[in-house]
Formats: structure tokens, C-alpha cells, sequence
């Protein structure tokens, strides 16, 4: 699977996530520059986490507006798959590929910690190597966390079972359900507020992330 990692002003996970592709894809991922208009031919696009552009404005607002969204969007009508973590995710709702908003953690708190996901959905391109109902470790840093959507687009969410994981226990950002990340309807985007590519290696202190990546390079 040919990747590309997009690279923002403020952005700080890059290299984690290149960590991440090479241990489970063993290639080297492509790194692009927000100012570029076109994609080279890829399978996937990760947006990684981070605070593009200081995060003015509304947290990923700016960079929702960068040239290669525009190629972003393009890849994604074609069927392309993309993986939004973060700041990635709030990139993502903010140009309107995924649904919903992250708004600032109930606490008003910046929160940087493990926590315990539960995994919803499995057999999809991002989940096929975890079992259902399977508990994680997830680290997670951001203080725009707080997924929130209206009653109706929650009520399809999980209608049509696009949470792939959400937070088990104590939900620490107020997220709306509990829910961590949300797919597309086609099931070709991710958006996840947790760090799967900071747990794939047991040097990193555990591999409870490598599955997400495993699953990708098998699909």
C-alpha cells in the first residue's frame, strides 16, 4: 500500500506515524508538503496529529483550507483511504469528509494520557487485525477532543456502525456517546482522536496500536 503522510505548519506526528508505516508496511511512506496541489499516486493518506497552524482560528480550520485538501477531497471520491488522528481528525470534520465537530474537552483541560478503548467494529481495511470487543491502550494529547455532533447524526453513526472504537471507563473529554473516531460511510476514512502509531513496538511501551496498521497494509 503506497502511502503519504501530509505535513502542515504546527504539524508534530509525522515522523511517529512514518514509524508506525514502516514497522507494519515495511516501505517508507511519502511525505508531502500542504502547499502542493496534486497527490502522487496513493492508497492511503494519513493526516497526523499535531497543531497545524497553532491551532488559530478553530483547530484544524486553517489547514482544512491548505492547496492539497483539494487533492485530499479528490483522492477520497475516488475511494482512496484516509487516516485522520488528532489534529488529523479535526482536519478532517473541518472539511467535511467526516461528519461532526471537536470541540474543547469538557474540563477545558489539555489531557495527555493513556486510555482504554473498546473496539466496536472490526472487518474493515483499519480494524480487521483486532477482535470485537477487544480493550486497548490508546495514548491520547489534545485539548480539542470533545466529539459532538446533533442527536440525528449520532442516531446514524451508530445506525450504520461507523464507531470503530470508543473510550471504555472514564470518557475524559466529555465525547458525545463515548465515541473515539468515526468512519465514512463508505468505510474508507478514519477519523480517531487517540495515538495508535505512538503503541507499535514494545520498546514504545506496547503494541496494543500496530493491529491498525497491520490491518491497512493487509487490505
Amino acid at each position: 500500500m503506497k502511502t503519504g503522510i501530509l505535513i502542515f505548519p504546527g504539524i508534530n506526528r509525522e515522523r511517529d506515524m512514518a514509524i508506525a508505516i514502516r514497522a507494519s508496511f515495511g516501505a517508507e511512506p511519502q511525505m508531502i508538503w500542504h502547499k502542493e496541489t496534486t497527490l502522487p499516486a496513493l492508497d492511503l493518506v494519513i493526516i497526523p496529529g499535531g497543531f497545524s497552524y497553532g491551532d488559530y482560528l478553530r483547530c484544524g480550520a486553517m489547514a482544512a483550507n491548505s492547496p492539497i485538501m483539494a487533492a485530499v477531497k479528490t483522492h477520497a471520491a475516488r475511494g482512496g483511504y484516509i487516516l485522520g488522528v488528532c489534529n488529523g481528525f479535526q482536519i478532517l470534520t473541518e472539511a467535511g469528509l467526516l461528519p461532526g465537530a471537536l470541540l474543547r474537552n469538557a474540563g477545558l483541560r489539555f489531557l495527555s494520557m493513556d486510555t482504554t478503548l473498546t473496539v466496536e467494529r472490526t472487518g474493515t481495511a483499519f480494524t480487521s487485525h483486532y477482535r470485537p470487543g477487544q480493550t486497548i491502550r490508546a495514548p491520547m494529547a489534545h485539548g480539542d477532543g470533545n466529539f459532538t455532533a446533533d442527536e440525528t447524526t449520532l442516531d446514524r453513526l451508530e445506525g450504520e456502525n461507523l464507531v470503530a472504537f470508543r473510550y471504555a471507563g472514564e470518557n475524559r473529554n466529555g465525547s458525545a456517546r463515548n465515541i473515539a473516531d468515526i468512519f465514512s460511510p463508505n468505510l474508507r476514512i478514519l477519523g480517531l482522536m487517540p495515538h495508535p502509531e505512538d503503541l507499535v513496538d514494545p520498546l514504545m511501551g506496547g503494541t496494543d496500536g500496530k493491529p491498525l496498521f497491520d490491518s491497512l497494509a493487509a487490505a
